[in-house]
């Protein structure tokens, strides 16, 4: 059967919604996830008249308090708790007029769906996880949706185990095992994002791991999180492999995905066989994907190194959210590693950085850098009508 692959603009179709009951929320992250520092270091090291001043202040570091920045091993959590994303996603779906179902991916773990099903509004939500495959060169993000409850934590184990062991022939056999689960969707994430920075590789690898495991793949990701221009790109390759395209938010932050699907589905189950089976779905792209591209990003990262006082204690201060290994290479909070409170210079001139894009002429001089990646056009829609 042909792939059916709608896509929709809410500023351009009001109206979209209208002949749909429901609309599901795929690929956001929690608390629960972890990401990296680096943006950091490529603040500190690339803005002019900075790199000097972080090298000697790293070297400072390192020789007062024996403790190297590592800002590949550190990382920080998103803001949201589970509940507070799943409230996100729910109330922007429910102010369409639609019954939503919410998909939380975070990365390689599964607790903040397990988390929210223990509560009765949200005792539906799929085990669901965002995975990281390697393969060959590269890595995919791969989003495993609407596991067997019974088993979601077997699986977690054995996708961790392969993650540490991988090789093409073993991917192969476990994405064969998981696509003979019927109520399972397999989704290729942000399929062209290149994550290695492995330039033109990336793409080979992408053509290479779907000539070898297409036939397990159910969906293509357009990401909301993603350009314009990435995600044209990204529609061509599904015609090129017949695939279906899917919405994917991969919401960090305090703003809900970007997008979401549309459908008639009354759970989970039902819309993963309306995409496996029927292999149709339609996407819906909320107003904030028509926004400066350059600008939700910079929002994302600001949300990184934003203290946020109505949150829970503990999870208030950015530096809380934030951990690090300390001189003996346990992880902490970074919080609890400042000497004397404070944090070490080249890491609050990092951070200093980031935030003064919060000013509205700095971040408006981003679209510079970024012209047209994100522009939506005409011939953008034309391109999105089918798969």
């Amino acid at each position: 059967m042909q792939p059916r692959s709608r896509i929709s603009y809410v500023w351009k179709e009001r109206a979209a919604s209208l002949p749909y009951r429901t609309g599901v929320s795929l690929h956001s992250h929690t608390s629960a996830s972890l990401e990296s520092l680096t943006f950091l270091h490529k603040m500190a090291t690339e803005v002019p008249g900075l790199r000097s001043l972080f090298s000697y202040y790293e070297r400072i570091c390192e020789r007062r308090h024996g403790l190297r920045l590592d800002f590949v091993a550190g990382n920080w959590r998103p803001p949201l708790q589970p509940r507070m994303a799943y409230d996100v996603e729910a109330g922007q779906i429910r102010a369409l007029g639609l019954r939503p179902l919410i998909s939380i991916t975070d990365h390689d773990n599964l607790q903040a769906p397990l988390l929210l099903r223990t509560l009765p509004e949200a005792r539906g939500i799929p085990v669901s996880v965002e995975w990281t495959a390697p393969f060959g060169a590269t890595v995919f993000h791969l989003g495993i949706h609407n596991l067997p409850s019974s088993d979601g934590l077997q699986w977690m184990e054995r996708l961790e185990h392969f993650t540490e062991n991988a090789t093409d022939a073993g991917l192969q056999a476990l994405l064969a095992e998981l696509h003979a689960i019927p109520q399972v969707l397999l989704v290729v994430n942000h399929p062209l994002w290149d994550l290695y920075a492995i330039g033109a590789a990336h793409r080979v690898e992408l053509h290479r791991f779907l000539t070898e495991n297409n036939p397990y793949v159910h969906a293509l990701e357009l990401n909301g999180l993603r350009h314009a221009q990435e995600n044209r790109e990204v529609a061509e390759v599904a015609r090129r492999w017949s695939q279906v395209l899917i919405s994917g938010g991969d919401r960090h932050g305090l703003e809900p995905n970007a997008n979401i699907n549309l459908t008639n589905a009354e759970n989970f189950t039902e819309f993963v066989r309306e995409v496996r089976e029927e292999r149709r779905s339609h996407v819906l792209f909320m107003e904030q994907y028509a926004q400066p591209w350059e600008q939700r990003i910079l929002a994302s990262t600001l949300n990184a190194v934003t203290d946020f006082p109505h949150f829970s204690p503990g999870w208030q201060r950015w530096d809380e959210r934030a951990y690090h290994p300390d001189a003996s290479g346990v992880m902490r909070p970074l919080a609890e590693l400042w000497v004397k409170g404070r944090p070490p210079v080249p890491l609050l001139a990092a951070i200093l950085v980031v935030r003064l894009l919060r000013y509205r002429t700095l971040a408006s001089s981003l679209s510079l850098f970024f012209a047209s990646v994100n522009k939506i056009t005409p011939a953008t829609e034309a391109l999105h009508e089918v798969a």
